[in-house]
């Protein structure tokens, strides 16, 4: 996996204020995420949900004061981003003033990985087309494109798209869907955060105390609040279509059965009176970024180890997906016997003729270890490790198409070390002239790719040491960022192409001759090498972040 670096930044971005930025979300992250709304659902949207992830979690009247946009354009871009899975409402207690009771208030938070995972809508389509469900496409880009469908809006739109179709046999495809888990329940439209009891501030406020363990924070509360029970997250009713009574029904998201002003009717405004009682699918990024996760375990170990690696590494993996033992973001597989894994290997198109002797030796290849515990030999492989090796190996690529060869053997040795070094032993180790390894060494400082510390021994005669170090999260989070710059701006290239070949791309095919066709096919192949780049960045997006 490669990404271009940003050589358009000077001329296509502006410069970045970081302040007030939430906390995991980069500043080229946000930029790109406000490109992507804009570009599916218009500026007023994008300038909501820059505000949301700029700021934080907001109540409507923050968020009217900070846009400077009327009540009624904030309300209708809200119904956008939520119908869409990119905000999330939901509901807080608030301390009242002065003898005053504590009133329950509705903030809203933009969802950034969901609104970056807007780009991936072909990788997700492709992982369905190529899987059991493949006859389920059309549902699945229904659902991608308008982001939260009922059963029956599925089927209404099925009937539009072909004219005539049987609810049964769409219904059918929607359950291998289901199956499949790439289609869940919605999360509920605004749960209630209720704020932690005496006990558990005080257990909370022990643990933060004694031990370094991250306590969650308010997005994954309320992620966690609006995530429908796992027994009905994919389970589909038969019995689920909703007559149109005709009927406004005011909707209470609440404590108890505090009725929310009309203002803030969530499930009025954004999914309709009528649709109340409809169950709302949409399309599971978690098990789709879990396949992803998977194909990058699989093409990496196939490079590095062989074509058996890459079949025996698949087998392990479907058999865990299959059992549902392993989480989207596990650290390491389920484990399975050896018989398991040689069967499904040698239903592959290429397994057959490979015996028992070599799956055992190829688990061995890629790091797998029979269990201790267990009498049948059965074994499991680290993912974990296998995503930071591909990591490692994609910033080492990075720093030596940047900054040359002598840079790469200077932080891949500080890299495998872990620790700090001094300058003149980083010298002496990599075979480089202390002059230049020195001016290597600040070039990466000043980068970002390195830290520096400086020690002076004491005495008469003092000295000054500077060592160099890596470290892995500044660093990865340095490279994400570029990333995000890097996809920004070929997305702002795209556009800018084919704003300026629109007229000779809408051209019909019998006019495309002579100085045209050049034209036409010049543009297309800018168009292929641009998005080829950018669906290699996202890869490398994908291994940073969301693996």
């Amino acid at each position: 996996m490669t990404f271009p670096l940003p050589r358009w930044s000077s001329q296509v971005t502006a410069p970045i204020k970081q302040s007030r930025t939430p906390a995991m979300v980069s500043p080229h992250g946000i930029q790109l995420a406000v490109h992507l709304v804009s570009s599916f659902y218009g500026d007023l949207c994008s300038k909501v949900c820059e505000c949301l992830l700029r700021r934080g979690s907001l109540t409507l009247a923050n968020i009217i004061r900070f846009t400077e946009l009327s009540r009624e354009n904030v309300m209708n871009c809200l119904r956008v981003l939520i119908h869409q899975n990119c905000v999330q409402a939901f509901a807080i207690q608030q301390e009242g003033a002065f003898q005053e009771a504590p009133k329950i208030i509705t903030n809203y938070m933009a969802l950034f990985d969901n609104i970056i995972h807007k780009m991936r809508a072909p990788k997700f389509m492709q992982i369905v087309s190529e899987g059991p469900t493949k006859n389920c496409l059309q549902i699945f880009e229904g659902l991608i494109q308008h982001g939260r469908l009922s059963i029956n809006q599925i089927i209404d739109r099925s009937r539009q798209i072909e004219g005539s179709s049987d609810p049964h046999a769409v219904r059918e495809c929607f359950n291998q869907l289901l199956f499949a888990r790439f289609v869940e329940r919605c999360p509920a439209p605004e749960p209630y955060l209720a704020p932690p009891s005496e006990e558990e501030a005080a257990v909370i406020k022990k643990r933060s105390k004694f031990a370094k363990v991250s306590q969650p924070t308010t997005e994954q509360r309320v992620l966690e609040e609006a995530a429908p029970m796992e027994s009905m997250r994919f389970l589909m009713e038969m019995d689920d279509h909703t007559e149109n009574t005709g009927k406004d029904s005011a909707s209470s998201v609440s404590v108890g059965k505090k009725r929310k002003s009309d203002a803030l009717r969530l499930d009025d405004d954004v999914l309709g009176a009528n649709r109340e009682k409809e169950v709302l699918w949409r399309v599971n990024f978690e098990e789709l970024v879990c396949c992803l996760r998977h194909k990058a375990c699989i093409s990496y170990v196939k490079a590095r180890v062989g074509k058996e690696a890459g079949m025996v590494m698949s087998a392990i993996l479907e058999l865990s997906r299959r059992s549902r033992e392993t989480r989207p973001k596990a650290e390491k597989t389920a484990y399975h016997s050896i018989n398991d894994i040689y069967d499904e290997v040698i239903k592959m198109e290429d397994g057959v003729g490979i015996d028992i002797g070599r799956v055992r030796a190829t688990l061995e290849q890629i790091g797998c270890e029979p269990s201790p515990t267990d009498i049948d030999e059965v074994y499991s492989i680290d993912l974990q490790r296998i995503i930071e090796m591909a990591q490692n190996e994609e910033v080492e690529s990075l720093v030596s198409r940047r900054y040359g060869k002598e840079a790469y053997r200077i932080f891949r040795l500080l890299s495998k070390k872990g620790c700090v070094i001094e300058s003149d032993k980083i010298a002496d180790t990599v075979f480089v002239e202390k002059k230049d390894a020195v001016r290597i060494l600040h070039r990466l400082w000043k980068d970002d790719y390195l830290d520096m510390e400086k020690i002076s021994t004491g005495g008469a005669r003092q000295s000054l040491f500077i060592l160099w170090k890596t470290n892995k999260q500044s660093l990865q989070k340095h490279v994400l960022d570029e990333m995000y710059h890097a996809a920004l701006n070929l997305r702002l290239r795209i556009a800018h192409e084919l704003d300026q070949g629109k007229e000779v791309l809408q051209l019909p095919r019998d006019r495309l001759v002579g100085e045209m066709g050049k034209k036409h096919k010049s543009l297309v192949k800018v168009r292929l090498i641009l998005e080829s780049s950018l669906i290699n960045l996202d890869d490398a997006i994908l291994l940073f972040h969301d693996f």
